[in-house]
């Protein structure tokens, strides 16, 4: 039986001495090459605050400019409850329930 000692690429796996690795050009980017080497929950996490920073950019603008809408004014929640209670909707646990009109005829 013949041994046969194994020994990884110098420069990890997809390497070898007279190229460099896959996917990564010579004097390449230095930043992408510096993510490259932070932790993957680190660059998500970043990520995921980045995006959501830059999607509430727009929202935020359109807040500034104009109120709360008219959905969440009180007289129109009052209506909204009342159209629910009359057409008996979620009438186990929700609006028509008797514990949800017991609460509110204790009002």
């Amino acid at each position: 039986m013949v041994k046969v000692w194994y020994e990884p690429p110098p420069y990890g796996p997809g390497t070898s001495l007279n190229r460099p690795a896959y996917g990564q050009q010579a004097g390449g980017a230095q930043l992408i090459q510096q993510l490259s080497r932070r932790p993957q929950g680190m660059l998500i996490a970043g990520a995921i605050v980045t995006f959501s920073a830059i999607a509430y950019i727009p929202i935020m603008i359109r807040e500034s400019r104009q109120g709360l809408p008219f959905t969440l004014s009180p007289e129109y929640m009052a209506a909204q409850r009342a159209y629910m209670r009359y057409h008996n909707m979620n009438p186990i646990f929700g609006i028509s329930s008797k514990e949800a009109r017991a609460a509110d005829e204790a009002h």
